[in-house]
């Protein structure tokens, strides 16, 4: 959890380099892992765990067929605008 915290940190998170200061680059990096350690423990003990057909009904009935929706929709919809002229 730390590592993966660590690593969202310096890509989304950013370091904020300062270079009047660079001996504030760790302590800042720590603080924030551990603002993000926090959070993603806090939210994953507040909500309930699914059960495996719990999760498997998910899977199946809700976000299987929304992403089917969504494939179709990202593969068909160029090939229906290909034939409207541009605008400016």
């Amino acid at each position: 959890i730390l590592l993966m915290n660590t690593l969202s940190t310096v890509l989304f998170l950013g370091s904020t380099i300062n270079h009047l200061q660079p001996e504030l680059l760790t302590p800042n990096l720590m603080i924030k892992a551990s603002a993000l350690s926090i959070a993603f423990l806090w939210v994953r003990a507040s909500y309930p765990r699914f059960r495996y057909d719990q999760l498997m009904h998910l899977i199946w009935k809700n976000f299987l067929p929304i992403t089917i929706g969504l494939t179709l929709m990202h593969i068909s919809l160029p090939i229906l605008t290909s034939g409207i002229p541009p605008t400016l």
